[in-house]
């Protein structure tokens, strides 16, 4: 029977993931297994080489920071983890050693979860089995001491355990092996001719005898441990774990979480008594899930239909789902995001590109590129919004210049034609290609910034905060390089009258709080009582970032994060302010593209009713570098005195 502090446990547990996906039963099971431990402040509670305990620890009351040692033994802040966090995972996910120190930084309650009790229900929970493969393999805070440990890169995804069968995997590809007589040196020239991270050592009748992976040549070789002119016999691992052809995705999954190995060996009867017929590892299980991205991207390129591109786009907004379900680094999901959207623009080009052959209108009359502008031109682009979008092409002769202007608007109708089936929007304000004032030559988009900077009227600020982030997706990128370089030539020139008022555009939307720390909503309208995320809080961050870069003269750097990132560079005396900064618009676009895929929409308006208390006190917390950045602002181009 349970006691009390063990209930105690469960209600602090049930809302973490991913003991939240368990049931009552099993998670009082793994409550009861709790330890309950007192860290005072400045105590390690491990060092970094110690062997895995049987336990992993959440954080109950207060902070615990994890460090790494740079070359010289310094300690380097890796993570700081607060209340609710999960640190130290590894016993349930690999036999290696620790690579963190993990200390106390104040007095500090931990749960120590015994690994061995909750590794054995995981099998019985497929999303629990599917939150841990994909820590093991993506970007959460417990990738971080996996990723650290393996030395290598490796592919974020949320696959999703199922039925599939393993065979297609390995119908392309013979499974990479030598004799257990060759030496080490052929093992690893044989792995870098095929670009594969692991090879079988086989008997003469192909049966394994052992494995070596990348990891191996790491430990042993390349620290000078053992000698590459060896047997491979002196550094494989042995005996080999072995799976059979009809093996699941999902027994994968369990065997490598339960034995902490990451490659496991096909035969033809699952043991080490037949022949070798493939190879698994983690890599190849992320490849295998159709809403991987990759998989996605390919999928693009041979699709025929605006409606296929349609379903794919669909399947990508389930795959950006899984991805804040697991808190993948922003980063990395905007990153991703992008790279989709752009296969499908440049789809869609491809497919008006067939359509005006088909029309009779023949190949391009000259070389042209398309933009993106706004969020999808500083790649931040998670939903499907409206469309803003322009053409430029090279500048051609007076006389063809109408005709060759004809041709882009058609092909332009076209694409946003296409773009719109797959569900992005008409633009409202007309800003797209398809407008004859946004499909211009280079010679005229020149002059049309010029004007913009010249002008300094509120609809040349508005223009500039639009087009400003463009980004070319089409053509070999000349076109929108000759244009940054005229920009920064106008820079130079009336560098300090735009700039300024570039920052005085950037202080337009004042803190998103009252004086009685509520938030501001709109008064009237659609949207009434509703705050607006993305004018109230992202705009200020996107808009000042802008104008910082330009400042510094940095081109072709339109995507805000890293825009701070290269600023906190630059201007190290503003580093934190910048990293704040930063942190503050993943917040936002995380939580805007969170609203967005649960009501359907463009997630910009919420009611602050709606948020969870977390999630306002976060949201109140990502407004402090929104002033300060606007501080800066004010100080940096005295403002004051334009007012």
């Amino acid at each position: 029977m349970p006691n009390q502090v063990t209930y105690r446990v469960y209600d602090f547990l049930k809302e973490i993931a991913p003991f939240s996906y368990l049931d009552r039963e099993a998670l009082l099971r793994v409550a009861e297994r709790v330890e309950v431990r007192y860290q005072p402040p400045d105590t390690v509670v491990f060092r970094p080489g110690e062997p895995p305990r049987d336990r992993f620890f959440v954080v109950k009351e207060g902070t615990v920071e994890l460090y790494s040692e740079d070359v010289d033994g310094n300690e380097l802040l890796v993570e700081r983890c607060g209340e609710q966090d999960i640190f130290g995972i590894r016993p349930l996910l690999a036999e290696d050693n620790y690579v963190f120190l993990a200390r106390a930084v104040e007095e500090s309650l931990l749960y120590a979860i015994n690994s061995e009790g909750f590794r054995e229900i995981i099998p019985n929970y497929p999303r629990v089995l599917e939150y841990l493969v994909t820590s093991m393999a993506g970007s959460s805070r417990y990738a971080v001491e996996y990723r650290a440990a393996r030395r290598q890169e490796m592919a974020a995804a949320a696959p999703e355990p199922d039925l599939m069968s393993l065979h297609t995997l390995h119908r392309s590809r013979d499974p990479v092996v030598c004799l257990r007589t060759d030496t080490i040196i052929d093992a690893a020239r044989r792995m870098t001719e095929h670009n594969v991270g692991s090879i079988v050592i086989v008997d003469d009748d192909f049966r394994p005898s052992g494995i070596i992976t990348d990891r191996d040549l790491r430990r042993c070789v390349a620290t000078g441990a053992v000698s590459r002119k060896l047997p491979v016999t002196t550094i494989m691992s042995a005996p080999v774990l072995c799976l059979a052809q009809q093996a699941t995705v999902a027994d994968v999954q369990i065997k490598m979480i339960r034995t902490g190995k990451h490659h496991l060996v096909q035969t033809e009867d699952g043991t080490d008594r037949t022949r070798v017929t493939g190879v698994i590892s983690e890599h190849d299980l992320l490849l295998l899930q159709g809403n991987n991205p990759a998989v996605i991207i390919q999928e693009i390129g041979v699709a025929t239909t605006a409606s296929y591109l349609r379903e794919l786009r669909d399947r990508s907004e389930r795959l950006l789902g899984g991805f804040l379900e697991k808190e993948v680094a922003i980063g990395y999901i905007t990153a991703v995001m992008t790279q989709i959207n752009d296969e499908i623009i440049r789809k869609c080009i491809k497919m008006s590109l067939a359509r005006m052959q088909q029309d009779g209108r023949g190949n391009p009359p000259a070389l042209f590129d398309w933009l993106t502008l706004g969020s999808q031109g500083r790649g931040e682009q998670l939903l499907r919004t409206d469309q803003d979008n322009a053409l430029i092409f090279e500048d051609v002769p007076e006389a063809r210049y109408p005709a060759t202007k004809d041709y882009f608007l058609q092909l332009a109708e076209y694409i946003t034609e296409y773009l719109n089936e797959v569900g992005f929007d008409y633009c409202d304000g007309d800003m797209m290609a398809s407008n004859p004032k946004w499909c211009l030559s280079a010679s005229r988009w020149k002059e049309q910034f010029s004007s913009w900077m010249h002008d300094n009227t509120a609809e040349s600020m508005l223009h500039t905060s639009i087009f400003f982030d463009y980004r070319g997706v089409w053509g070999d990128g000349s076109l929108p390089d000759k244009l940054t370089d005229h920009i920064f030539l106008e820079m130079e020139r009336r560098s300090t009258r735009f700039q300024a008022s570039l920052a005085m555009a950037a202080l337009q939307n004042p803190s998103p709080l009252t004086f009685f720390r509520n938030f501001v909503v709109e008064r009237s309208g659609e949207h009434k009582d509703q705050f607006d995320l993305k004018a109230r809080a992202m705009r200020p961050l996107t808009d000042a970032a802008r104008v910082l870069i330009l400042q510094a003269g940095q081109g072709n750097i339109n995507n805000t994060l890293k825009r701070y990132e290269a600023l906190a560079t630059i201007e190290p005396q503003n580093a934190r302010l910048y990293e704040e900064a930063a942190k503050a618009y993943e917040l936002l676009i995380r939580l805007r593209a969170e609203l967005g895929l649960k009501r359907n929409d463009s997630g910009r308006f919420v009611r602050p009713g709606e948020l969870t208390q977390v999630q306002r006190l976060l949201l109140r917390n990502s407004f402090n570098p929104v002033g300060e950045i606007q501080k800066l602002l004010e100080l940096r181009f005295q403002l004051n005195f334009m007012r």
